[in-house]
């Protein structure tokens, strides 16, 4: 309770499909650099699509970090020292999970955090609509329009703190 708790994301690009991959009230280097090879591990046979890989300047970044991505063949770009707008996907995701998850949720613990990350990176990434790719969500292309009444089904997230809508044939 009212402790400190940090978030490990990655955010790729192309599709703005977000990646949550730890959280921890004590982030080491070591940690981190774990982090980036469950990454590589989860992206499996996708890891070849990746060309970059765009960070700050944190020092937890240490250069075993950065051995673990280049192993794979990806460029580490760092950050221009206070340049949020160079990495600003990352950014407006960082800016979603506070205004629409954290400022409306009492989070207990690192449990419970990782939960309510968990259930929130499935909502971003499979129904959340977003402007950058006509409306569409990364995981989910929109469905085609139809001109016949439709009924339109609510479901409820996080206890009714996120809703997800689908049409219903």
């Amino acid at each position: 309770m009212l402790a400190r708790l940090y978030c490990f994301a990655v955010v790729e690009h192309a599709n703005r499909r977000v990646h949550v991959l730890g959280v921890t009230a004590h982030p080491t280097a070591g940690w981190v650099a774990q982090q980036a090879r469950n990454l590589i591990l989860d992206l499996g046979d996708r890891i070849g699509d990746f060309r970059f890989l765009i960070r700050d300047r944190d020092g937890k970044f240490t250069a075993l970090f950065d051995e673990v991505v280049r192993a794979e063949g990806i460029r580490v770009v760092l950050t221009a020292p206070q340049a949020p707008r160079m990495n600003a996907i990352m950014e407006r995701w960082v800016g979603s999970v506070r205004r629409e998850l954290l400022d409306r949720i009492l989070v207990m613990n690192e449990r419970h955090l990782r939960k309510v990350l968990a259930e929130y990176e499935t909502y971003f990434n499979r129904h959340r609509p977003h402007r950058a790719l006509q409306q569409a969500s990364p995981l989910r292309a929109l469905p085609d329009p139809v001109d016949a009444d439709i009924k339109v089904t609510r479901r409820d997230r996080l206890g009714g703190l996120l809703h997800e809508y689908a049409q219903v044939a």
